[in-house]
């Protein structure tokens, strides 16, 4: 998971751009710009990113059941009408033991398990071992490292599997093939999981010095099968390759490339990705490949790119398309080869509440659903990953991805189809800050902004058409006026905000003027409902507020924009930290990092918008 492949490296310089149009490369004009989290990038409209575990040290019982703080790698599958979403975890720091592997599932996509261990932690015999390491292994605990989580075999069956690796010292890489071997078990139609079993062994382990079975011993016939059907497949085992034996005949292409992911062409022939985005093609569905070479214009460092045909009959990949793990995006193809546009998926940096080895800052790691792993019926693409590799989150994509509203905004929640609410809204939604539809103390269905997170924000966004003279019309009602805060922005397409609104912590509501703040109300009144109609004119660079029928004097725009083109609320203000010069590993812990915070919660009951 570390380490830059300095292979992948010469081989932008030996084979260049060569062929570009038979291979994945991108024609966009997009890039980013690091220096924001969102790197200026205009979101794909509708995407629903939530947080389904939330590290915690101090209240193990809130999170995993045992604190630990390195949570990363998920892997995600959706069978038996429900979401599987694996990853790793280390106690501390990445590849520092004791490490384990857990499970989180979901019906629908928003409400999520608590985790369970589905490979525990492992001994490590006394005086193990490895080639060119002096150290020798007493009361030593494997790590967990795997590229390949779930496998959903032609009888249907569902497997989850892991890699037990070897961690003699820091800096030790428990993907250096030297690890003891993966295991597989099966997950049951209850949601439960069958025996443990080992699958594939690396030199020097076997039956005699492990601690479960091997596959072969195994009563079911038909597990033994779809294991061995697993293990006939090439484009599978090409996932094993950093873990098992760099020897081992079961791998199809022994080179020194991460984090394998493929898909399907048209015409049948198969992509493969890497980190770094070096890409190949293979013709025999994975037997052999082409060259492989980095993406022409792909930007990527050493970092997972998730590429997969989409339901509406394209392509995307997911990816960090620059040398940081910021932002997540997503690219658009017509036909697995020429991307040609560069999308916002989540563009958010939570606070890294505990310091680790290898923490890098950002959501990263992505992995979707691989093909035969499952089809969600909502045809959206789904996608999980790490932030910061503390927490583990899952993103939906509604297909066809796009950024253009086609029309202006007009919901009043309380009366839109139950589930439907929210469809052309981007949501960021902490388990302490969540984003959902509820409904008030009046019965009435409104989009709700909780917040409980001492590091951390609820943050709802509305993309609309791109508008020089805009009217938003929308009622607010804070559930208190003596804790939390709303922020309210009117963006550009890039995310530069021209107004700011705020429903403070002091219960006073105020604009953004300049370096100082301006008054709209002394005092704002807890659960009162409040009906606010905004007009903005870009070239003016003014603004006009009227609250419950009563106009206000006019605004200055804070910052000049060319348009308007997002609508944000936000419990939480603007984040920076950290940035491109920001020390890339942090060793400390931030204090109470396990507490909640005073709850508080926002309600937007109606939005619209028009042009004037």
């Amino acid at each position: 998971m570390r380490g830059i492949c300095n292979i992948a490296l010469l081989l932008v310089t030996c084979c260049g751009f060569a062929h570009a149009q038979d291979t994945v490369h991108y024609t966009g004009n997009t890039v980013v710009n690091v220096d924001y989290h969102h790197g200026q990038l205009s979101p794909a409209i509708g995407v629903h990113s939530t947080q389904i575990l939330r590290a915690n040290r101090e209240h193990p019982e809130l999170a995993d059941g045992f604190g630990f703080t390195y949570n990363h790698a998920p892997m995600l599958s959706y069978w038996n009408n429900t979401f599987y979403v694996e990853y790793l975890s280390d106690k501390v720091g990445e590849s520092v033991p004791p490490g384990q592997t857990l499970v989180v599932t979901s019906k629908d996509g928003q409400t999520w398990s608590k985790p369970e261990v589905v490979f525990p932690q492992y001994k490590i015999p006394d005086g193990t071992t490895k080639p060119g390491h002096s150290q020798v292994a007493k009361d030593l605990f494997s790590v967990m490292h795997q590229r390949m989580g779930f496998y959903q075999a032609k009888s249907k069956r569902l497997f989850v599997l892991g890699f037990y690796g070897i961690c003699l010292e820091p800096h030790d890489d428990p993907n250096d093939g030297l690890g003891i071997g993966r295991v597989v078990r099966e997950v049951l139609p209850n949601g439960k999981y069958g025996p443990i079993y080992f699958l594939h062994y690396n030199p020097k382990w076997n039956e005699q010095n492990t601690l479960y079975p091997f596959y072969k011993t195994s009563k079911d016939k038909g597990f033994i099968q779809a294991c061995d059907e697993l293990m006939a497949t090439p484009l599978m085992m090409m996932q094993w390759a950093e873990e098992t034996d760099r020897n081992d005949p079961l791998i199809p292409l022994h080179k020194d490339y991460k984090a394998f992911n493929f898909y399907h062409l048209p015409d049948g022939r198969t992509v493969g990705l890497w980190k770094n985005a070096l890409t190949s093609i293979s013709k025999d569905d994975g037997k052999t490949w082409g060259a492989v070479t980095r993406a022409p214009r792909f930007v990527n460092s050493n970092a997972k790119i998730w590429g997969q045909k989409t339901s509406d009959g394209k392509y995307a990949t997911v990816y960090n398309p620059s040398e940081f793990r910021w932002p997540l995006a997503i690219s658009v193809s017509r036909d697995g080869l020429d991307y040609t546009n560069l999308l916002l998926v989540n563009g958010e940096i939570s606070t890294m509440r505990y310091g680790g080895a290898y923490k890098s800052y950002g959501p990263q790691y992505v992995r979707g659903i691989e093909e035969g792993n499952g089809v969600v019926p909502d045809g959206k693409l789904w996608v999980t990953y790490s932030m910061n590799k503390e927490d583990i989150w899952v993103s939906s994509i509604p297909v066809p991805v796009t950024d253009v509203a086609d029309a202006h905004a007009n919901e009043d929640f309380n009366t839109m189809p139950a589930g439907r609410e929210l469809d052309k809204w981007n949501t960021f939604s902490p388990q302490w800050a969540k984003v959902q539809i509820e409904k008030m103390v009046d019965g009435t269905k409104a989009l709700a902004l909780h917040d409980e997170d001492k590091f951390d924000y609820a943050r709802a966004e509305r993309v609309v058409p791109e508008s020089k003279k805009l009217l938003v019309d929308f009622t607010v009602v804070a559930g208190q006026n003596s804790n939390g805060m709303l922020d309210i922005e009117f963006q550009n397409a890039k995310g530069d905000a021209a107004i700011r609104l705020t429903l403070d912590s002091t219960g006073a509501f105020i604009s953004k003027a300049g370096y100082r703040a301006k008054s709209i109300l002394k005092k704002y009144e807890a659960n009162k409902a409040y009906h606010i109609i905004l007009k903005l004119n870009t070239d003016a660079r003014f603004y006009y507020l009227n609250i419950d029928g009563k106009d206000l004097s006019p605004g200055l725009f804070f910052a000049p924009v060319l348009s308007v083109k997002r609508v944000v609320f936000r419990t939480g203000g603007v984040r920076r930290f950290p940035n491109a010069d920001t020390p890339t590993d942090q060793d400390y812990d931030l204090p109470q990092a396990g507490e909640r915070d005073k709850p508080a919660v926002f309600y937007i009951k109606s939005f619209s918008t028009q042009n004037f």
